[in-house]
């Protein structure tokens, strides 16, 4: 906690799997664009992106609180994950700032980063594709048209 403002903490891939397997409540969100999530995600990780690639590249979804508000609790137990800790950083002061209490994120991701391994590496359940109920499409209400 910094001066009394809720924050988020910083976890490592093993410790969210640790996390994952223990607590019934905590839930994974894969913030990586629908492309890099249906190439391979934490199993069971819900996808909600917080950047879309456009024409123009990568623009922020300014639907992404949104969208996390009308599928989780504000005291669910959130650990964010992207590709090697950036965007889900961005992610997770978001959620803190729309008023979300337990959010961490996974500093090292599905991909890794210099100093860390991830999700992937580390040999952890992966799934491919988007599921039925847990794909941004299906969350978001957006059927592609």
């Amino acid at each position: 906690m910094k001066g009394g403002i809720v924050s988020y903490q910083n976890v490592s891939p093993t410790e969210a799997k640790e996390l994952l397997e223990g607590d019934a409540g905590a839930v994974y969100i894969d913030v990586r664009s629908i492309p890099e999530y249906e190439g391979g995600h934490p199993a069971g990780a819900f996808n909600i992106p917080i950047m879309q690639r456009h024409a123009v590249g990568m623009v922020p979804n300014l639907n992404f609180v949104q969208v996390v508000q009308a599928h989780f609790a504000a005291d669910a137990k959130l650990l964010v994950g992207c590709q090697s800790g950036a965007r889900s950083m961005r992610a997770c002061e978001a959620l803190v700032a729309a008023g979300f209490t337990d959010v961490a994120n996974v500093t090292a991701g599905f991909g890794g980063s210099r100093t860390e391994r991830g999700w992937q590496a580390l040999g952890f359940p992966v799934e491919f594709g988007a599921s039925d109920d847990k794909g941004y499409a299906a969350l978001s209400g957006d059927s592609g048209a």
